[in-house]
C-alpha cells in the first residue's frame, strides 16, 4: 500500500473496515501521513481509518456516541482559505433507519459550516449514485 501511497501523492486516504483492534499497533503508518483510527468496541469487523499528510494542520473531532461509525477531522485551511471536514464512514448492511436519520441529520449540520469531504462503504446497493434514485427501501432483518 505504501509504494502507491507515495507514487500517487494523494493529500488524504480513508479506509474502511480496517478490523483492527488494541492488538494492532500503528504498523500500518505510512511515512508523511497523520493516522487517525476509530475502531469499532464490540466485534471484529468495521473500523475506520484516515490518513492526512502532515503538512496539514488537522483536530479529530470527538465520537457523537450516537451509533453511526464516522471519523471526522477537521482541516485548517492556509493561507486565507476556508477549514475543511473530512469524514470516512462505514455503513453496515443491517442498519437500521433510525441511525440513517441520525448520521443524515449530523450531513446536514456538518455541511452548512464548513466544506465537507465524504468518503466511505454506505452498503446501499439499490442506491443509483448516477441518477440519485433508489429502487426501494432497504429491509432491516
Amino acid at each position: 500500500m505504501e509504494t502507491s501511497v507515495q507514487q500517487k501523492n494523494y493529500d488524504i486516504l480513508a479506509i474502511t473496515e480496517t478490523w483492527w483492534d488494541d492488538s494492532h499497533n500503528w504498523s500500518a503508518a505510512v511515512d508523511v501521513y497523520k493516522p487517525f483510527r476509530r475502531d469499532r468496541q464490540e466485534r471484529r469487523e468495521g473500523g475506520l481509518t484516515l490518513y492526512v499528510r502532515e503538512s496539514f494542520d488537522c483536530l479529530e473531532l470527538p465520537d457523537g456516541g450516537d451509533g453511526v461509525e464516522c471519523l471526522w477531522v477537521r482541516i485548517r485551511g492556509k493561507a486565507n482559505k476556508a477549514d475543511m471536514l473530512v469524514g470516512v464512514c462505514y455503513r453496515p448492511l443491517n442498519q437500521d433507519e433510525d441511525t440513517d436519520e441520525i448520521f443524515c441529520k449530523q450531513l446536514g449540520v456538518v455541511s452548512q459550516l464548513l466544506a465537507v469531504v465524504l468518503m466511505g462503504n454506505f452498503n446501499l446497493p439499490d442506491v443509483c449514485w448516477k441518477y440519485n434514485t433508489a429502487e426501494a427501501v432497504q429491509e432491516v432483518s
